[in-house]
């Protein structure tokens, strides 16, 4: 970098010698705050245009992809639990996938990811595809269809290429010269260090935190994953942490500028009533057919009747949108539209024939 320094004072003074008169301007009597505030300009030029080709080499480079993935598997830590591997290994296998019918791309740059011990609900998804899940994201969502809503965010993020952007727009050229200048390490290794630093901290805006929601949507569409699973994620967001704002952690909660929690869920009931034909949708927790009352399921297990509502709610609309006349009948308990169940009756909730016959007068 001295060496840099060097060769453009001497080209800064060289240009002032071609464009000013002898008589008006000589190298002694140049301006010394001049040169230096060019030279200072000159380095951060170029040290961006070095940190944005390391940048570039993380994304889009194995080697760089590989090394990334090791340094964040380092500073974060990793959780072997053989259970939630398991888990994470099958919704990542299944997104994938589904990504890669809308999106064949990713059969190239296939994810890198990795469960870390941190018991906040979130997950991130840095350079290069690689992606960092914290392992509170399964305290908080009980059914892997809701853990892949949150995965099949992220994964949006890295496909629409957010995360890069973000990296070159968020991380001030200040920061990445005061880097250089206090260590030995290469460009390379500083850029690596930034971006892991700032994995969970790189400005995403508001459109494409909505883009990502939306094809968060879609790749659910072509899994077999619950698409209410989409809108279940965020209330079971909302009853936990509505009133403990001071408590939430991750990129994931931040309202200032992302959309707020309620506009997310709305905006998923909308997506699921479109995909449907506009037949089914959700009030409360009360799952309409035909703008017209069908039924409030009672709560089970883990799911409040709000969230059974929107699981409810996804099977309908699977069903409408592949058959939107389809009729209901009854198999071991179980009310089906063709080969789609629909609810298996529990609690208080009305038996199989009786919602059946209801749903088909509706």
């Amino acid at each position: 970098m001295f060496m840099f320094k060097k060769k453009l004072a001497k080209l800064i003074t060289a240009a002032m010698l071609m464009t000013v008169p002898a008589v008006a301007m000589t190298p002694a009597k140049a301006d010394a705050n001049w040169i230096s505030a060019a030279i200072n300009v000159g380095v951060a030029g170029y040290q961006m245009s070095q940190y944005n080709k390391e940048i570039d080499k993380l994304n889009n480079t194995e080697e760089g992809r590989q090394s990334l993935f090791n340094s964040m598997k380092e500073k974060q830590g990793v959780n072997t639990d053989p259970y939630l591997n398991s888990r994470l290994d099958g919704i990542m296998t299944t997104l994938q996938d589904a990504v890669a019918v809308s999106d064949p791309s990713i059969k190239e740059k296939p994810f890198l990811y990795f469960l870390n011990p941190s018991t906040d609900f979130n997950a991130a998804c840095s350079l290069g595809h690689v992606m960092t899940v914290n392992t509170g994201i399964f305290d908080l969502l009980r059914t892997d269809d809701e853990v892949a809503v949150v995965l099949g965010h992220e994964m949006a993020h890295g496909q629409k290429d957010h995360v890069v952007k973000g990296f070159k727009k968020s991380i001030p050229v200040t920061l990445i010269g005061t880097a250089i200048a206090s260590n030995t390490s290469t460009i390379g290794q500083i850029a690596t260090g930034l971006v892991v630093d700032y994995t969970e901290k790189v400005h995403i805006t508001k459109p494409m935190e909505w883009e990502a929601d939306n094809y968060s949507f879609d790749y659910l569409k072509d899994s077999t994953y619950n698409l209410g699973a989409c809108a279940a994620v965020w209330q079971r967001v909302i009853d936990k942490y509505s009133s403990q704002q001071d408590k939430m952690s991750g990129d994931i909660f931040s309202v200032s500028d992302h959309p707020s929690h309620e506009e997310r869920l709305n905006n998923y009931i909308k997506k699921m009533k479109e995909y449907s034909h506009d037949k089914v949708d959700v009030k409360g927790s009360t799952v309409y057919v035909n703008d017209k009352e069908f039924v409030t399921p009672a709560a089970a297990g883990e799911m409040s009747s709000q969230i059974r509502a929107y699981y409810l709610a996804g099977n309908l609309a699977r069903a409408f949108h592949k058959d939107k006349d389809g009729k209901a009948t009854v198999a071991y308990s179980t009310v089906y539209i063709g080969e789609q169940p629909i609810i298996t009756p529990t609690g208080t909730d009305e038996s199989p024939e009786v919602l059946a016959e209801k749903l088909n007068s509706l």
